[in-house]
């Protein structure tokens, strides 16, 4: 997360351009992405570039009641209420005098929300409400909503849309592209101070990383650390594929995808095996076991001695 090895691809660049035309004309501005895309990344950056008059409320635990995150959201801003009585009104009216005073001052109020996909919808509901606090002209209040996928599903509810359709801007995060991860990787090297002569992974080794992390930066850093230092131990200047194989198993665990691959063939073979044995016996028993069940022994001899009586007789 350091600002100094910030690599900003062509859908960063354009997901920034959207965040910062959603904050300037107020409303709800919402960023999405997988775990590991950048969107703390892409925060930090975002709030580098706000105006110098402009005060922020980041909420990181959303995983509260309407009244519990109206509090949360003074104490970020630094607005005072009467702590014994924490209802909806009495904090809403606090805040809306707040966001009053911030305006008349020429200062703006951002309200930021991480890991917005876990919020309730009743929570929800009141978070749209804040944004009714306006003047003529503008929004009082700017929100910002961030969160993984789950949160574009949440949103798609029918009892969100009035929030849905209030969203300015929205932008989601992809995965990088092959090509983007090598830049990727390449840029962070060389702001670490690598010349450009030494760069230890070969085209091959960066497309290894690329399917292995999927293209996710977090995963890209994960893998690519322990290939340096999986190097250096051997003292090698380049990344092999021993090299790779060792730190695929190190940061996936005692198998790697592959392995994982191999062993649910092989359960699926022995599941196959198994019943292919069960059907055999089965069958087996229907064809060799007689439709009538067996004659008792003696009945049947009872049986046959009264025959052999009743023909001497008749005889």
């Amino acid at each position: 997360v350091n600002p100094r090895y910030l690599f900003m691809s062509d859908q960063h660049r354009e997901a920034l351009a959207h965040l910062l035309y959603g904050i300037q004309n107020g409303g709800f501005v919402m960023l999405t992405g997988e775990v590991g895309t950048g969107k703390t990344t892409m925060i930090r950056c975002l709030l580098e570039q706000l105006p110098d008059n402009t005060d922020i409320a980041i909420i990181l635990n959303p995983m509260a009641s309407a009244p519990e995150l109206l509090s949360t959201i003074c104490d970020e801003l630094g607005v005072g209420y009467i702590a014994d009585d924490l209802t909806v009104k009495v904090l809403t009216d606090a805040l809306n005098q707040f966001l009053l005073d911030n305006h008349r001052k020429g200062r703006k109020t951002v309200l930021l929300m991480d890991e917005a996909q876990l919020l309730k919808v009743p929570v929800l509901e009141q978070i749209r409400l804040l944004t009714n606090l306006e003047t003529t002209t503008e929004k009082l209040l700017q929100i910002m909503l961030v969160g993984q996928p789950e949160l574009k599903r949440l949103l798609a509810r029918p009892a969100l849309r009035q929030l849905s359709q209030r969203i300015t801007a929205r932008f989601h995060l992809e995965a990088l592209n092959l090509v983007e991860a090598k830049a990727y990787i390449y840029h962070r090297l060389k702001v670490a101070g690598m010349p450009d002569h030494q760069i230890p992974f070969s085209d091959p080794i960066v497309k290894k990383i690329h399917e292995f992390s999927g293209g996710i930066p977090r995963l890209i850093n994960v893998i690519s650390e322990r290939l340096l230092l999986g190097a250096y131990a051997q003292n090698r200047h380049q990344i092999d594929k021993q090299i790779f194989a060792a730190a695929v198993k190190e940061v996936a665990g005692t198998a790697t995808q592959q392995e994982e691959k191999e062993a649910a063939a092989t359960r699926t073979s022995w599941h196959a095996a198994f019943v292919g044995i069960v059907v055999v016996v089965m069958a087996a028993v229907w064809f060799l076991v007689p439709d009538h069940p067996p004659v008792n022994a003696s009945v049947a001899s009872t049986q046959q001695s009264s025959v052999d009586a009743s023909l001497r007789a008749s005889g």
